[in-house]
């Protein structure tokens, strides 16, 4: 059986404190949920990728680094990409497939674009998908509040398939890492 593997997406200072893209909603809880996520994976041993986009920040070290209250340890894996799917011109599928991942937890920065993109991607490629729903954020756009995205997103994502694998958005105070889709296959 596969193994599971969290997805830390765009957790970037510029997309997260600002200025040019942040703060994000919900900053501090949103920030506080990712962490005991990443601690959480950390003790079961769950192999934890960061993307980090390159984009963010390109003329601001500062703003293009992981946010330092959630940064990566190093036996993490980064992988920086420039479009909006994490598996688009990387070598993240390469990477999990040699580890036998057929299951990802996703967090990150921000929920329309990379989270959307790289979770709907994932399914596409062979992977189920938990995407946690109170460990993505964003920003508000002219037409909807990052509330109203969010909210969005998470009854949008759930239940979305192809063919056979599929997002559950679930909390994190659920067992986010059980690979709890086998149960509807």
């Amino acid at each position: 059986m596969g193994k599971t593997a969290l997805l830390v997406i765009d957790a970037q200072v510029g997309i997260i404190e600002g200025p040019s893209i942040g703060p994000i909603y919900e900053k501090k809880q949103t920030l506080r949920v990712i962490k005991e996520v990443i601690h959480h994976a950390r003790h079961l041993s769950v192999p934890i990728i960061y993307i980090q986009d390159l984009d963010v920040g390109s003329d601001n070290e500062e703003e293009f680094k992981i946010h330092p209250s959630i940064a990566p340890s190093m036996n993490d894996w980064v992988i920086t990409k420039k479009a909006t799917n994490a598996f688009h011109l990387t070598d993240l599928h390469e990477t999990l497939q040699n580890q036998y991942i057929e299951h990802l937890v996703v967090t990150g920065m921000k929920t329309e674009y990379c989270v959307d993109t790289t979770s709907r991607g994932a399914t596409v490629l062979g992977y189920d998908v938990t995407l946690v729903s109170d460990g993505h954020s964003t920003t508000d756009n002219k037409e909807l509040t990052a509330e109203q995205i969010i909210a969005h997103h998470n009854a949008h994502l759930h239940g979305l398939d192809n063919v056979n694998h599929f997002i559950l958005i679930r909390s994190s105070n659920e067992n986010i890492f059980d690979h709890k889709h086998l149960e509807y296959k």
